[in-house]
């Protein structure tokens, strides 16, 4: 018997991405009966569901970053590499290399597959498991850097660029934008990689998720908070250290506390001059936790798939690159998916 296509069992409501047979939904965008989520980020992991089936890691983090009795009603954990059925639907998770925790949904009805990556990268990060690719009949990917100007430079370089700067600037401190979660904590990781032992500092809206990713094993050193004000007139703080906080934290009166900071930022979008200095940005740092183009068009190779649904991001550029390639590309328009840049912290002043 001819397997069933993709597109008659999985389907785009305005909910997000539905799977008919298993009457559950995978990163929906409002509440709903059953959800499976991919990971942490705010734009897949939404509150109040009432049953939410994720690895374990990621329903920590939501506990974390919505309370438990946000996080959804019913929790299930499921490992990667373990098995479930639902309704005749087998579903498993495998390591996206994402954030910690993050997982691609892969689903087989009646010998169809659906793989539904969420947000993924191709690049060692040592926090988290890498990217596994698995074959299948639909590959649903993003596309946040789905343009060929977009080439990620090895994130270690990236790092030895800020010590080096730390170097040739030691009466000012460094101040980093980054993600609150899987920037942040990742970029602590390469910079103990490169030899820096000393305190990394934090922006108190970066505190409760270090100490999440530390009890679930990912060890980052001796982080610290940034310390309040000292007297009026004397002087900023924290020359010639390292101090993360969240995107916009250098606009407002908590930057004071830093000796004559040097304005830094970790993304994929600090490839583009113009953005960095928008954001007034004086030493960008190409580190992204997203697929860059050359890593797209391979994984759309590495996972054979005929068909690949594009959720967000740059569609039309990902969709015609893909058909040159004999691959049929189909945008989904997905509502409410950002980048990684665009979510916003509960916190600009801790």
């Amino acid at each position: 018997m001819t397997a069933p296509h993709p597109a008659s069992w999985m389907r785009v409501t305005p909910q997000g991405l539905y799977c008919e047979p298993g009457d559950f939904f995978v990163d929906p965008a409002r509440p709903v009966p059953r959800a499976i989520i991919t990971h942490g980020h705010s734009d897949h992991a939404r509150p109040d569901h009432a049953a939410v089936l994720a690895t374990p890691e990621t329903l920590a983090i939501m506990r974390a970053r919505m309370g438990e009795d946000r996080a959804g009603r019913v929790q299930q954990a499921l490992a990667p590499g373990e098995t479930i059925t639902r309704n005749g639907v087998a579903i498993r998770l495998v390591p996206a290399g994402h954030v910690l925790g993050s997982a691609q949904v892969v689903l087989e009805w009646k010998g169809s597959r659906i793989v539904v990556s969420g947000d993924y990268k191709r690049r060692r990060d040592p926090t988290c498991a890498p990217f596994e690719p698995v074959p299948c009949d639909v590959f649903v990917t993003e596309a946040t850097f789905a343009l060929p100007v977009f080439h990620h430079p090895p994130a270690e370089r990236e790092a030895a660029r800020l010590l080096e700067s730390v170097r040739l600037f030691p009466d000012r401190a460094h101040l980093v934008g980054v993600y609150a979660l899987g920037k942040c904590q990742r970029l602590i990781r390469l910079l103990r990689e490169a030899g820096w032992d000393r305190p990394i500092w934090l922006h108190g809206g970066l505190m409760a998720l270090c100490a999440l990713y530390e009890e679930l094993g990912v060890k980052l050193g001796d982080l610290r908070p940034v310390p309040m004000d000292r007297k009026r007139g004397a002087g900023g703080q924290l020359a010639g250290e390292i101090v993360l906080a969240p995107s916009g934290a250098e606009a407002t009166p908590w930057v004071r506390r830093l000796a004559e900071p040097v304005v830094c930022a970790a993304s994929g979008w600090m490839r583009v001059r113009q953005r960095a200095k928008a954001k007034g940005v004086e030493l960008p740092l190409i580190v992204s936790d997203h697929a860059d183009w050359p890593e797209l068009l391979d994984t759309a190779e590495a996972v054979q798939a005929p068909e690949v649904w594009v959720t967000h991001g740059r569609e039309d550029a990902l969709c015609h690159a893909l058909a040159q390639r004999g691959v049929r590309g189909r945008a989904l328009h997905l509502v409410g998916r950002g980048d990684e840049d665009e979510e916003a912290t509960s916190e600009t002043t801790g």
